[in-house]
């Protein structure tokens, strides 16, 4: 048996995920209720996913997640995914075997078989986004500069605030996991 087999039968479901956040939980939920699918179910049975079975890594405080954990639920009530969570910071076995250009990155989203090998791994957020993100950082000064904590702080913001509210960031992220799911 594999470790991310492991995880994923340990793991709880998403939406127990979702119910019991202590962090970034009414923002997440305003999400997952605002968010519509945007094409007709059709669309979504012409795209099958590879496997039901999909493992996250991942932690509430995350805005990422707080974004894209609302979306994949969505996606996981009309494909019928097993989906379920595994903590990042309760055991860091699994992230260190899925890092992202060497770091503990959040959400991992793991797509297994059936005997838990990976299929495929998509995180933890969407190309365009990841491009705002890195433009938005990169105007950040030097880490020794006396306003680089609250110049950090103040991008940080901004882009929680986008997470929660930029529909074509939904969008973006709803896109790319129906071509990860369905391509694996």
């Amino acid at each position: 048996m594999t470790i991310e087999r492991q995880f994923f039968e340990k793991g709880i479901s998403l939406q127990m995920y979702m119910e019991q956040m202590t962090e970034k939980k009414e923002e997440s939920a305003k999400i997952y209720q605002t968010f519509q699918l945007p094409k007709a179910a059709h669309y979504y049975e012409a795209f099958r996913p590879k496997s039901q079975n999909v493992l996250v890594i991942t932690e509430d405080w995350c805005g990422d997640a707080m974004m894209n954990n609302a979306i994949l639920r969505h996606l996981g009530e009309v494909y019928n995914l097993d989906i379920r969570i595994a903590y990042r910071d309760a055991d860091t076995t699994l992230i260190d075997r899925h890092l992202t250009n060497g770091g503990r990155s959040i959400p991992i989203y793991l797509l297994l078989d059936d005997e838990g090998e990976v299929l495929g791994k998509w995180g933890p957020r969407a190309q365009t986004i990841q491009r705002d993100v890195t433009q938005t950082m990169s105007r950040l000064p030097e880490k020794n500069d006396p306003n680089f904590e609250q110049q950090r702080s103040e991008a940080v913001q901004l882009l929680t605030t986008q997470y929660q509210e930029n529909r074509d960031y939904w969008l973006a992220v709803h896109d790319e996991l129906v071509m990860w799911l369905t391509k694996g």
